[in-house]
């Protein structure tokens, strides 16, 4: 069994799919394991850490492999290179990209796409997005902090008071969650808001202020699986309201709101933009999908009349060594169920439920249910 560490093709991905420490356990699970040379080294791995630990450095790593494990979808060229029947791990951003998954059809790989991990318990070690979302969150503060032109944290001086930062998160996921905290242990003043009544509490346990239109719609505004509904028109209205007037009054605003496979919801217009301060910031995570912010740019830094707007990209990878531990640990969790302990060798169970909702193509064919070719009527 051979499995193959690429270096990531493309140049805006420093992470890497596996560390030395994985690499270990793939060995211990009876893998030889081929790293492409400078595979790691935007993540702090040398070549010749992965060689201290038993894998071999090799410039055709991928050839022949039975396992490729990458950060990214593997790109046409690349795929030219991989053995038929080849098991591919990655973040495969599949959702309105028909085009390369007919290419990894054709190519003849078994794609699984480790970002539609289902939400279960078991499956919770594997779970890539809240992995690098938790370390998003984390980011978009000290990006936040570092374009702000103020300290945030209240200083009391001989000279006078410094004021506290004042933060508004929008969007209480994993990301949102971890930005708060950040911001609060960095000394802000922190308040946030979401759609789903039960992240007040998560919100008031982290320190933190819940600012949203609490009526009786908003208390209902949940499903039993957790999941917001769609508010009616008139509590939009007020809502926006509310937090409109709120954003006047705030130093940084962190975004966080994004829905797979839909272009991210716009929560801040150019006219919230233009009642902040100048000097203020907004710090938009939601940009490679079109942006929460109105006037966001992916990839730059806007200047609206002295509001800064943070569109970085890949977030997470401008933390590349802490993204790249959790990834690889992510997918060797993975990796572990579909390896027989005895025998060594791969053993894929396909009525795995984990399995079933991350397989994308196999055998020449996309079998995902969501992403089944559109036929003509």
């Amino acid at each position: 069994m051979r499995i193959a560490i690429p270096r990531e093709s493309d140049a805006g991905e420093p992470r890497v799919a596996a560390t030395p420490d994985t690499v270990k356990k793939m060995k211990a699970l009876g893998a030889d394991v081929v790293v492409e040379p400078g595979a790691g080294m935007k993540s702090g791995i040398l070549d010749a850490d992965y060689q201290a630990v038993g894998a071999t450095v090799a410039a055709d790593a991928v050839s022949g492999a039975d396992i490729v494990l990458k950060v990214r979808r593997p790109t046409a060229t690349e795929l030219g290179a991989y053995k038929k029947g080849a098991l591919v791990f990655a973040i495969m951003d599949p959702y309105g990209n028909d085009a390369a998954l007919k290419a990894m059809a054709d190519a003849g790989i078994t794609a699984f796409a480790m970002e539609l991990m289902p939400r279960i318990t078991r499956a919770q070690v594997m779970d890539v997005l809240s992995s690098q979302a938790n370390l998003a969150g984390y980011r978009a503060v000290i990006d936040a902090a570092s374009e702000f032109g103020r300290a945030m944290p209240m200083m009391m001086t001989a000279a006078g008071t410094v004021p506290a930062t004042k933060v508004f998160v929008m969007g209480v996921g994993v990301a949102g969650l971890q930005a708060i905290a950040t911001a609060r242990r960095m000394g802000a003043v922190v308040t946030a808001t979401d759609v789903r009544p039960a992240t007040k509490e998560q919100v008031e346990s982290l320190g933190a202020k819940f600012v949203a239109v609490e009526d009786d719609e908003f208390k209902q505004a949940e499903t039993a699986g957790g999941y917001a509904k769609e508010m009616s028109k008139e509590y939009q209205a007020k809502q926006a309201a509310l937090v409109a007037e709120h954003i006047k009054k705030q130093d940084i605003v962190i975004t966080t709101a994004l829905i797979p496979g839909r272009p991210a919801p716009r929560l801040i217009s150019k006219e919230m933009v233009a009642s902040m301060k100048p000097g203020s910031v907004l710090v938009d995570l939601a940009v490679e999908r079109g942006g929460n912010v109105e006037g966001a740019e992916a990839g730059k830094i806007a200047d609206v009349n002295g509001v800064k707007i943070v569109g970085h990209l890949n977030v997470p990878g401008r933390i590349a060594a802490s993204a790249s531990m959790l990834y690889a640990r992510n997918l060797m969790a993975f990796l572990d169920i579909l390896i027989d302990k005895t025998t060594k060798t791969l053993d894929v169970k396909w009525d795995d439920d984990i399995v079933k909702a991350t397989a994308l193509t196999r055998d020449g064919a996309v079998v995902h249910p969501n992403f089944q070719p559109k036929t003509a009527a």
